[in-house]
């Protein structure tokens, strides 16, 4: 049933025009005599048409209006005043509030059924198309949900791969990424923005699936040659996921090229300096190097977390960005809560957290 608003002082107009309006299917009049009360009516019901008297005691055609938008701010009722015809200036400024039509005093029957019927009419065909616009919207999203879950099975397969050549990395992935998620939010990037940087960071060292088993697996220390060839897989790393259209993968990519970049221009492969690191790979730095310090190694026992933070505080300005270390400390508890929670957990990279 479509609900129309009359509001009008006089008792002989609220008959008429509730007698008028049952000529049209499906319409319920609803009548005040009192703005005040109409607009207390508006505050809990929505009319799908207003026909309004101006001249009322107590509040006028214009400021009900007034009142009425502030209700309805992003809504669009159309709104009939009835007004004399040599108030020209009243309807000017009735139109500027946001008055559709106007209707002369005495109202002429048939004009007012034509006018309601077609502005009935239209805000039909406005809420319809609003209706169409927010399914699209929906429907975009849904798609767009369905692109990123993709994206993100993707990612974790092709990081999957890399964990089986280097078993050791799976629990390591895990906590990386939600450090890494840690800084970017403390840095102020936006959600969207943060959950790129968890999904994309285990991909950092997908450049590893390329490096030969007698360098990866190595148990001691790798000599100079061995490690010339492990700095290698931040450019493979690059190479297997570079000119993607997918954003997700293009911040992956990023991050395997620059995670071993450092701020004082002595890092690999490019020597990038400062600022120049793209802001993931310097994030991405922060979060790999203190869990791989605080993880054991076939080659070393893992350092406490003091001790891990003293490294990140020593090297901060030099190995890395001090504002991202900064952020990682800011959020200590937070990062305490990951390194306890992944410690026994399953090696599962699916396991990253999205808040």
């Amino acid at each position: 049933m479509r609900q129309v608003l009359i509001v009008d002082d006089n008792a002989t107009n609220l008959t008429l025009f509730r007698h008028l309006l049952k000529k049209i299917e499906d319409i319920e009049p609803v009548c005040f005599s009192d703005p005040l009360d109409a607009i207390t009516w508006c505050e809990s019901h929505e009319p799908n048409l207003v026909l309004l008297d101006y001249m009322m005691p107590g509040m006028d055609g214009l400021a009900f209006i007034l009142r009425f938008k502030t209700i309805f701010e992003h809504q669009t009722i159309p709104i009939i005043m009835v007004t004399a015809d040599t108030e020209s200036d009243v309807r000017n400024q009735a139109l500027n509030l946001g008055a559709y039509d106007f209707l002369n005093k005495p109202v002429d029957k048939l004009e007012l059924l034509a006018r309601v019927r077609n502005l009935l009419a239209l805000r039909e065909s406005q809420r319809a198309l609003s209706d169409r616009a927010a399914w699209l919207a929906s429907e975009v999203k849904k798609a767009t949900a369905d692109i990123r879950a993709r994206e993100r099975e993707m990612v974790l397969r092709l990081s999957k791969a890399a964990e089986h050549r280097d078993p050791e990395t799976g629990q390591h992935l895990l906590r990386m990424a939600n450090y890494s998620r840690l800084i970017a939010a403390e840095l102020g990037l936006s959600p969207d923005e943060q959950e790129i940087i968890l999904d994309a960071a285990p991909m950092h060292d997908i450049g590893k699936v390329a490096t030969p088993d007698a360098v990866l697996l190595k148990p001691g220390k790798l000599t100079e040659s061995e490690f010339l060839v492990m700095k290698q897989h931040a450019e493979n790393g690059y190479t297997i996921l570079s000119d993607s259209e997918s954003r997700l993968i293009a911040v992956a990519a990023t991050m395997a090229l620059t995670h071993h970049e450092k701020f004082d221009g002595s890092g690999y492969p490019k020597g990038l300096k400062g600022e120049d690191i793209p802001l993931y790979g310097r994030i991405v730095a922060v979060a790999d190097v203190f869990d791989a310090l605080t993880s054991p190694r076939p080659y070393k026992r893992a350092w406490t977390l003091e001790e891990a933070s003293q490294f990140l505080k020593e090297n901060s300005g030099s190995h890395f960005d001090p504002q991202c270390v900064e952020a990682f400390f800011n959020v200590w508890d937070a990062v305490l809560a990951i390194h306890a929670r992944y410690q026994d957990v399953p090696v599962e990279i699916d396991l990253l957290v999205h808040h």
